[in-house]
């Protein structure tokens, strides 16, 4: 029997630890009992050392099954570092040379390695498995085993064929873990190994130290992200994007920005992605931008800030990935931006997907809309999502508990989303439920026939998100519950049935202001939505106005009003400076630009302005290469619209491009084309429009023309020529 002190003994010999975190010695008593054990410990709690300590106590060899090269080589890399022996762990995978490989199952042979770490794919290769049936395995630790469930959030089949390949090299003690697991994904992780019978340990999934935030993800979504990791500046920090292209471009942008920041994803060569990740790990670079593929096992306590560029896939995912912040206990923000609309394009990307694997993936994106669309405190529900209740306080970090909110009474909704459940005897998911409420003839409903029953359209004047809203507070008040077993089912709880019986005030919140109180939070993840300078912007109209008269052109022609917003939030006082102002550029600020910067400086040094930081988003090479061959096409007046073919564009895409093209002073010369598809008395009018308008503004010239008289496509583009003659 290992005593409590023996235990602290290897732990301080072999890694320096005078103690143990939360459930680690049980975990690593249960293993050296050689019992099977399942492990649901979050990020940074301490998971490597439940099965690496027991590993060096044991007789033979250790088999660490892990899902990426990067998570083996940091692992084995800090082995190592602890030991005076380097042959103590070893990784075999397709990196590996053939003399390095025979090397690795040398020192296997010779007994010196306790530890070997192996992908799925290498274990079930038939000679790895002929040379480990005759080791010695004192047991297999699966790590990230979340890997193992079709209904967890990073799927892999090869993980589904563990069990069959342990035991054709032979069975012993088994320790499966993972840092996210709903209680599906856990039972669907111990039904496929095999080990049903194994201890749980279960670790809060409560970090206290991390503040969670949505925002929501707009045009400048960029600006507002290298605002952020300025404010961020000397803390290292993550931002994740859901692509490798999104991934190069978005570092391209932090770089052109002055931003010291790295890609990281499987479609860089090998040698280049551990250059990366070891750059951040020693702080070279103080940004990483990468796809999911980063971070897993890599050991940077002081990581600062997450960032989700892009709406994670599961909550599961973002949980993991968040979980990389703040690992020392010290400060975590983590940001996601949210658009409805990226969650509708990962619905497409879906669509190829078998029946099954579409409804998982779809139920995963549910859970993360919901999320980002809640009121509830974000600790709260990412707790009640993992199967642990936080309670009703409020965390104080988050932005939500940030908020003011105002209490709505939904009582009669609450009873008819309950009573809808019970009469479709718990079959159907919140969408469902939703569209027959709201009186929704989808094919589903249809084909069920559901319009005929007596809730049908019962809740057609009140709004499908407020709906799902009083679904989620449902669940988290555990009213409602969703099936283990069918992934997304609505179930009734006794205490659903039984306020259906005896039913009480129902109430959900909804935002009205930011807390007042709240500055230090806010603060924490700094909301960056600028503040127009109402006084320079009136005058700014001034000065534009009295240009306009003078070269006799409407003012719009000279800057828009979203150019003139911007000069009264960023105070340009440079040529420079202006011309990264949206829709100014180089032409307009030399042409135009030394009125306005006269004026903003005898403003900002007359109020004693505090100027915020110059935030440039310059433009990446992508969009630069590709505004530089439209221009070249259009100067050999080549049809716009095989433009846009040639570029894999829409004509509303290559009209918006041209657009910025015109807007940052470029002269554009598109006769040509005008000639070809718009007619001559459609364009003069079209033109005498713009000519005393006051706005270019579309709809504004769609209403004033007549829609049925004139095409939007014809008026953008006589619009463009208006703007890029009389502008530029």
């Amino acid at each position: 029997m290992v005593t409590h002190e023996d235990l602290l003994e290897v732990a301080k010999k072999h890694f320096g630890f005078d103690s143990f975190k939360g459930n680690q010695e049980q975990i690593i008593t249960s293993l050296l009992e050689g019992k099977n054990v399942f492990v649901l410990m979050p990020t940074g709690g301490g998971k490597s050392l439940c099965y690496q300590l027991p590993a060096l106590m044991m007789d033979g060899l250790a088999i660490v099954i892990s899902p990426l090269i990067a998570l083996m080589k940091n692992q084995v890399d800090m082995l190592r570092g602890y030991s005076e022996n380097d042959t103590v762990a070893h990784f075999l995978n397709s990196a590996l040379s053939r003399a390095e490989i025979t090397k690795v199952k040398q020192d296997i042979n010779d007994g010196v390695t306790k530890i070997l770490y192996l992908a799925p794919e290498a274990l079930k290769k038939k000679e790895n498995i002929a040379f480990l049936q005759n080791m010695k395995i004192s047991f297999y630790a699966i790590d990230e085993a979340h890997c193992i469930s079709e209904w967890g959030h990073d799927f892999r089949p090869e993980y589904r064929e563990i069990a069959e390949m342990v035991k054709m090299i032979g069975e012993a003690p088994m320790i499966a873990l993972t840092s996210t697991a709903t209680p599906k994904v856990q039972h669907d992780i111990q039904k496929n190994l095999n080990i049903e019978d194994a201890i749980v340990y279960k670790s809060s999934f409560n970090r206290p130290n991390l503040y969670y935030e949505v925002r929501e993800k707009g045009d400048n979504v960029n600006k507002e992200l290298i605002k952020f990791i300025r404010h961020m500046e000397g803390k290292s920090g993550i931002v994740y994007c859901l692509s490798r292209q999104n991934v190069n471009d978005l570092t391209n942008t932090l770089v052109s920005n002055g931003i010291s920041a790295a890609p990281y994803h499987a479609g860089l060569d090998a040698e280049t992605r551990f250059k990366n990740q070891d750059d951040f790990l020693m702080e070279r670079v103080q940004v990483i931008v990468a796809t999911i593929a980063f971070g897993m096992g890599i050991d940077k306590p002081d990581v600062r800030f997450v960032v989700h560029h892009d709406v994670p896939k599961s909550l599961e995912g973002y949980y993991q990935e968040t979980g990389r912040a703040g690992r020392d206990g010290g400060e975590g923000l983590c940001i996601c931006f949210y658009s409805p609309n990226d969650i509708e394009r990962l619905r497409k990307f879906h669509q190829d997907k078998t029946g099954k694997e579409m409804e998982v993936a779809n139920q995963l994106l549910n859970e993360v809309q919901s999320y980002c669309e809640s009121t509830i405190c974000r600790r709260k529900f990412l707790l009640h999502y993992f199967g642990e209740e936080y309670g009703d306080h409020k965390c104080g970090k988050c932005d939500n508990c940030a908020k003011v909110y105002c209490q709505v009474d939904m009582t009669e909704v609450i009873i008819l989303v309950l009573e809808t459940v019970k009469t479709l005897n718990e079959q159907f998911d919140a969408k469902h439920i939703v569209d027959v409420l709201k009186g929704n003839k989808t094919v589903a409903v249809m084909n069920y026939k559901h319009t005929n029953l007596e809730n049908f359209g019962e809740l057609e004047d009140v709004e499908e998100s407020s709906i799902q809203a009083v679904i989620r507070q449902a669940l988290v008040d555990g009213l409602l519950s969703k099936d283990v077993q069918s992934y997304g089912i609505l179930k009734l709880t006794k205490a659903g049935q039984k306020y259906l019986r005896k039913p009480y005030r129902f109430e959900i919140a909804i935002s009205v202001k930011d807390n007042e109180d709240g500055d230090d939070i806010i603060m924490a993840g700094e909301g960056v939505n600028s503040v127009i300078d109402e006084t320079l912007y009136s005058i700014l109209k001034s000065v534009r106005r009295t240009i306009s008269k003078k070269i006799n052109m409407p003012p719009y022609v000279i800057f828009q009003d979203t150019s003139l917003e911007a000069m009264a939030t960023d105070y340009p006082i440079s040529i420079e400076e202006l011309q990264n102002i949206p829709g100014v550029g180089f032409g307009k600020a030399k042409r135009y630009g030394e009125e306005f910067i006269s004026v903003i400086k005898k403003y900002v040094a007359e109020n004693d302005i505090v100027r915020p930081e110059d935030i440039r988003v310059k433009s990446t090479v992508y969009n630069s290469e590709k505004r530089i061959a439209i221009i070249q096409a259009i100067d050999r007046h080549c049809s716009i619209d095989m433009i846009a073919d040639s570029l894999g564009m829409s004509m509303d895409e290559i009209l918006t491009e041209i657009e910025a093209i015109v807007s940052a002073g470029r002269k554009l010369d598109i006769n040509y084309y005008i000639d070809e598809v718009v007619e001559p008395d459609e364009c003069d009018e079209i033109c005498d429009y713009f000519r005393s308008a006051e706005t270019p503004d579309l709809k504004t010239a769609m209403e004033k023309l007549g829609y049925d008289d004139f095409d939007e496509t014809n008026i953008r583009l006589v619009r463009i020529k208006i703007l890029s003659e009389w502008g530029n």
